[in-house]
């Protein structure tokens, strides 16, 4: 099973080797995480929510990789501090995980990828 603690945990094992500082858990953003996985459980369709997509929190619906650069990213954006998580399990079985970031990463402005994206430490 998925643990709040570990998701932080890998999160800032990937944040530690990019040289940013490490998230910290905040109770509001587990909160509307794990309301949020409950409702994508429940309809079993992988999508983001309004708040993510209206700049309100970042957000990944699933685990990030250097394949997916948004997903990964967001999960090592060095001006975002806090995270929250949340897990629900559909009818089929099936596992919905959601991170929410505060503040969000991402922003498409010149030079804040450069900022806040750092390469990998040796």
């Amino acid at each position: 099973a998925i643990k709040v603690n570990q998701v932080l945990k890998a999160h800032n094992d990937y944040r530690k080797k990019h040289g940013v500082p490490p998230l910290k858990l905040c109770k509001k953003l587990n909160r509307g995480a794990q309301q949020y996985a409950e409702e994508l459980a429940t309809t079993r369709v992988l999508k983001h929510s309004s708040e993510s997509a209206n700049g309100k929190c970042g957000e990944n619906l699933a685990w990030a990789s250097y394949d997916q650069p948004g997903h990964f990213t967001a999960m090592v954006w060095k001006n975002t501090k806090k995270m929250g998580v949340g897990k629900a399990s559909a009818s089929d079985g099936s596992t919905f995980v959601v991170a929410r970031y505060d503040p969000a990463g991402n922003v498409v402005n010149p030079g804040y990828y450069e900022e806040n994206v750092l390469p990998p430490r040796k």
